[in-house]
């Protein structure tokens, strides 16, 4: 019995048409799909562009309700076994669109949930933002971050990119990283936190009603 098709929902925080970090996105993308048919596994992709959904994210921060394309992002993102995010790197640090999403996402969404990091910026100057930005992010989000984050500057891109470690090698490797994890593990199963089974142990309120905790 063949192991079932892993989730992978890739969020992108560009802001061009076309941008280079959609780029990314599409060859991480691209690169674990193949990573992981080398493992024997398959997976589907759903790829979304936070700038489609920018004014709904702002709605969304001041009604605290996600209309329905923004809630419908935030769904796929909270049922897959994957995430990979990829943001532009502003002021040295993620930038204020992908931190509003974030901001508006459900707490409970990614527990448990491994996600690979990356980052786009003019300079390489800004490499770290994934390590002392984006990482303590998803951590207090009690998701998963791999270990290889990628991180793309304008050069990554140019006839001068960096030939001792090449884009795509590191694309490679933290690809490698993300479905090493899914063809280990089995399908994520989230447990809907305000349902009885939660917090009751797996029982019913009739049943607390009925047998009432002493002490």
């Amino acid at each position: 019995m063949s192991a079932p098709e892993a989730r992978i929902a890739v969020v992108s925080a560009g802001l061009g048409e076309p941008s280079s970090t959609r780029m990314l996105a599409d060859r991480i993308v691209a690169a674990t799909t193949a990573a992981l048919a080398e493992r024997g596994g398959a997976a589907s992709a759903r790829v979304f562009e936070l700038r489609d959904v920018a004014h709904d994210i702002t709605n969304n921060l001041l009604t605290g309700f996600a209309p329905k394309p923004l809630a419908e992002l935030n769904a796929a993102v909270a049922e897959a076994d994957a995430l990979v995010a990829v943001t532009p790197v502003f002021s040295t640090s993620y930038s204020g669109l992908f931190k509003s999403w974030v901001d508006v996402l459900d707490r409970e969404a990614l527990v448990g949930t491994p996600v690979l990091l990356a980052a786009t910026a003019g300079t390489a100057r800004h490499s770290l933002a994934i390590d002392y930005a984006m990482r303590p992010l998803f951590t207090y989000l009690h998701a998963e971050p791999l270990s290889t984050g990628v991180f793309a500057s304008s050069d990554d891109w140019g006839a001068q990119a960096d030939q001792v470690a090449p884009l795509a090698k590191r694309i490679d490797r933290a690809a490698a990283e993300l479905a090493d994890r899914l063809a280990g593990a089995g399908r994520t199963e989230r447990t809907d936190p305000f349902s009885p089974e939660a917090y009751l142990g797996g029982g019913s309120f009739e049943d607390l009603l009925a047998h009432p905790p002493r002490g």
